[in-house]
């Protein structure tokens, strides 16, 4: 575990979970082996939302897992979606169910990239950039730096083993939950969670609770733990520019026919600075500026922006020097992809006949998706273009001399829940006392989650409670989970499960 250098409050108020948490961390240590087990059976099966029978398998898995534990779980249904499964534990003489959610799919992998199957979970003794080497998964105690490989073992099924562990230990303890423990684990987060709405709609009367905890993303990277009160939402967007019916030889041909790729660079390079400021008309009008207790979490953060720099290789960062945690609480577009043409070895001397640009945008509370695309649709047109959302045919594109295809993504909305609630400030001290350290408070994660759908449509608050290493290569090739970060969030769990309801009513 990462020890801070927490104050004289901090450490008074940890000694009071202090002998619990030493016997969470105690189960823990007699039962290494059969956690990553565990992780590892899970993790070794494919997850990707949209193949059917996969999901469905992942699905029944878990089903199996929360019976192990008394959840009385089943799967909730929307067609043409993956399942849900949720279960709950209940707690005799509780008074408050808490909803602790978590995704089981996946994001795509290309094998390729990855050193080892996606699908076959290994261990090593340490990072694989450190030069990580293969280790037996059943022979405990593992290394401190000992992290698991696969697809999904952090992002989301590292946290999901985590939370059924603390209840494992609890109930091995003779200690009981002071809430009724449930868990909503989402089928297709990857996917952008275009049915999660109706499945809360549907099932709202069943699974609200008293408050959720989403148990998505990283800790700090310096390491803390933390927890994040809002989310920045998304919408995304495919651009496409049309040049000439078929490809142009580009010496009979340049500087007179346009060029589709250049008329490409030039409209996505016009929408931000090199700063990072979008330059759409009225784009920040809706932001929401951050309240003295969002300001003075902010000033708390550790700074670890010298430290990424050189981890990352990055000679300047945007913002005129501003730190990455200020820097998430604004909205941000950013390019996923650009492609036109052939590059290299397939590079032909060749006016193509169109170019296209991926972009995303991360929004912040109080923007909307559906603002967000009137403005940038208002923002090209008064560049010229006329703006069409399908393919144009020929005619059209003979008689209209700047024509932009947009295709957006459904998206949704940014969410932030407020950190002087009585919720909001009990799961800070929980988290505080099983950590032993102070915490990193976030008014906003960088990345994006379905909170918004939570408050709107269960009118609970929702709170962030991530577990996982920062350094995770979450969505990308060789996602591993740390080990240390697992034993630590065991620990969390077991502490919010037993103090929360107690710290809840503390004035």
């Amino acid at each position: 575990m990462v020890w801070g250098r927490g104050g004289l409050a901090v450490l008074l108020a940890s000694a009071v979970a202090a002998e619990p948490a030493g016997d969470v961390r105690a189960w823990r240590k007699a039962h290494e082996a059969e956690i990553v087990r565990e992780l590892a059976d899970l993790v070794a099966l494919p997850n990707l939302a949209r193949e059917i029978s996969p999901i469905r398998a992942n699905a029944d898995h878990l089903v199996a897992m929360l019976t192990r534990r008394g959840m009385a779980p089943r799967l909730l249904e929307i067609e043409d979606a993956p399942p849900a499964v949720y279960g709950v534990r209940r707690v005799p003489g509780a008074r408050r169910t808490v909803v602790f959610y978590a995704h089981y799919d996946g994001q795509p992998v290309d094998r390729a990239q990855w050193h080892g199957d996606p699908w076959t979970p290994l261990l090593r003794d340490r990072g694989l950039e450190d030069g990580g080497g293969e280790i037996p998964t059943g022979r405990a105690p593992y290394p401190p730096e000992a992290r698991l490989y696969g697809r999904s073992a952090s992002d989301d099924k590292g946290p999901i083993v985590g939370i059924l562990a603390a209840l494992d230990a609890l109930d091995t303890l003779g200690r009981r939950p002071s809430v009724n423990v449930a868990l909503f684990l989402e089928g297709e987060e990857e996917a952008g969670s275009p049915h999660l709405e109706a499945f809360l709609q549907k099932y709202r009367g069943e699974i609200a609770g008293d408050a959720w905890l989403l148990c998505d993303g990283p800790v700090h990277q310096s390491r803390r733990m933390q927890i994040y009160f809002g989310a920045r939402g998304i919408t995304d967007l495919e651009v496409t520019l049309y040049g000439p019916a078929r490809p142009l030889h580009s010496g009979h041909y340049g500087n007179w026919a346009p060029n589709p790729a250049l008329e490409l660079a030039h409209l996505v390079a016009g929408l931000r600075d090199e700063d990072g400021r979008i330059q759409v008309a009225g784009f920040y009008d809706d932001v929401r500026p951050p309240t003295d207790t969002e300001r003075q979490a902010l000033r708390e953060v550790p700074n670890v922006d010298d430290a990424l720099r050189r981890e990352l290789a990055l000679a300047r960062t945007e913002g005129g020097g501003a730190r990455l945690v200020e820097r998430i609480l604004l909205p941000a577009l950013n390019v996923r992809g650009l492609a036109s043409g052939g590059v290299g070895a397939l590079a032909a001397n060749a006016i193509p006949t169109e170019a296209r640009a991926s972009i995303d945008f991360r929004l912040v509370p109080d923007q909307t998706p559906s603002a967000v695309r009137e403005k940038v649709e208002a923002h090209l047109r008064q560049l010229g273009y006329d703006v069409v959302h399908e393919a144009p045919t020929l005619e059209a594109r003979r008689r209209r001399p700047r024509l932009v295809r947009l295709d957006w993504g459904p998206g949704y909305p940014p969410a932030r829940t407020s950190m002087d609630l009585p919720f909001s400030r009990a799961l800070t001290k929980a988290v505080e006392e099983a950590s032993g350290a102070p915490l990193v408070r976030l008014p906003t994660l960088g990345g994006s989650v379905g909170m918004e759908l939570f408050g709107r449509i269960l009118d609970r608050p929702v709170v962030g409670l991530p577990i996982v290493n920062h350094d995770n290569n979450q969505h990308a090739a060789d996602e591993n989970l740390r080990l240390q970060n697992l034993w630590d969030g065991i620990e969390v769990y077991a502490t919010v499960m037993t103090r929360l309801d107690a710290l809840w009513d503390e004035k």
